[in-house]
């Protein structure tokens, strides 16, 4: 892991194209701004987990999710008027 200090309005650039700059700091907490392309997403870390969390969920496969296939069933069931 790189350490680096940085004061207030300072930057860091990752790359060519993604710069953090130190905004304000108040006590314990910093804030940062990111700049970075539209196509590279940037979230908190634990935003980022939720996400990668939610998308292994949606990987999985049928026969993983019990009642899949009943509910498959019903769904495909014309009501009756």
């Amino acid at each position: 892991m790189l350490v680096l200090s940085r004061k207030l309005e300072e930057s860091i650039m990752v790359g060519d194209h993604i710069e953090i700059k130190v905004i304000a700091v108040h006590g314990e907490t910093v804030k940062l701004g990111i700049s970075a392309p539209r196509n590279i997403p940037v979230h908190r870390k634990e935003i980022y987990e939720e996400i990668e969390k939610e998308n292994i969920l949606a990987a999985r496969t049928r026969a993983e999710i019990p009642g899949i296939d009943l509910l498959a069933q019903i769904m495909k069931t014309p009501e009756s008027a």
